[in-house]
């Protein structure tokens, strides 16, 4: 397989990325229409668009087709008209290749084990590149006769937080998979706490979209994940969380059942966007803190070697002195 990639033409490679990006968007597009809360098509959750910003980040912005062609696929179905998919599915296209841009020129990393790189996820990638395609996408269905003038901002408040949660929940998750590893050593103590961490994080998840509310329950396993887990336990967690809340809101359950759509959905997105917010910033904290912890004890340990390097030649040389001073003595 790897001799057949090889021979493979450089157009070629890249037509077989495209559609592998192109299926990428399509697959996560179909798990955010069975949310889908206004026309059939947007969603709370759209986790398309954490797939969308992270393609550039991971393979580079020449792959800009496949999430356009994603896209295309996906609204086809539903409309409301070619013209109108397109410009939709442009808007989804320039949203994330734009935050991608602005924050590749403010220094982000893909790594996300410093608190400037989190802080450009939220603010750039979260609420910037997805309000762009918001705007577009419901500008464009209003314009299409699809959609009432007077729904405009409730519905690309729908859209773009449902774009936000995509791009908090999933872009970091993907950004980490290429550095995941099996682990090869683990006791069974460690064992013993990932599936105890999953089971509290399934059982708050659960409780928080219950009523009365009781939304505070999963902070406290946020921490714990961020501790013990790193990134990949807190935005696991986040997911979770975000997920069971979404799901309770989009049927009316729990706490988010007395309220109509809008503030409903105003409700469980401030909510998920906190909850997810929360894991990325401390569980990026905390990897920069034990990166500081690393180089210290590594600058210790080189300061430690110079000393005992240079601590025989120094006793060497004041014996020398001495034996010096002792013949000019005599």
């Amino acid at each position: 397989m790897r001799l057949a990639a090889r021979q493979l033409s450089p157009v070629a490679r890249w037509c077989l990325v495209v559609l592998a990006v192109t299926a990428c968007y399509f697959a996560t597009g179909q798990i955010g229409i069975q949310w889908a809360i206004v026309r059939e098509q947007i969603s709370p959750l759209w986790p398309a668009a954490g797939v969308a910003l992270a393609v550039p980040m991971l393979l580079g912005p020449r792959f800009w087709p496949g999430i356009f062609l994603g896209a295309l696929l996906t609204n086809i179905a539903i409309g409301p008209s070619l013209a109108a998919v397109s410009v939709i599915s442009a808007g989804n296209t320039i949203g994330p290749m734009l935050a991608y841009t602005v924050m590749r020129r403010l220094g982000f990393r893909n790594q996300l084990d410093r608190l400037p790189d989190a802080v450009l996820l939220v603010t750039i990638g979260a609420i910037g590149g997805t309000a762009v395609s918001a705007v577009l996408g419901t500008g464009v269905l209003v314009l299409d006769g699809a959609l009432g003038a007077g729904d405009f901002w409730s519905t690309a408040l729908v859209w773009w937080t449902g774009d936000a949660m995509g791009v908090l929940t999933i872009t970091p998750l993907l950004l980490l998979a290429p550095r995941f590893r099996l682990p090869t050593r683990i006791s069974l103590a460690r064992w013993g706490e990932a599936i105890a961490l999953a089971v509290v994080a399934t059982g708050a998840a659960l409780l928080a979209s219950t009523a009365p509310a009781k939304l505070f329950v999963v902070f406290p396993v946020l921490v714990w994940a961020a501790l013990r887990f790193r990134q990949a336990g807190a935005l696991l967690c986040s997911l979770c969380v975000c997920t069971f809340t979404i799901f309770a809101a989009v049927r009316g359950h729990g706490p988010y059942g007395s309220y109509e759509l809008v503030p409903r959905m105003l409700h469980v997105q401030g909510f998920d966007a906190t909850v997810g917010m929360t894991a990325l910033v401390l569980s990026t904290i905390v990897l920069q803190r034990d990166r500081a912890t690393a180089e210290i004890t590594e600058a210790w340990f080189q300061i430690t070697e110079m000393v005992d390097m240079i601590a025989p030649r120094q006793s060497l040389r004041s014996a020398m002195t001495q034996r010096k001073s002792d013949e000019l003595a005599d």
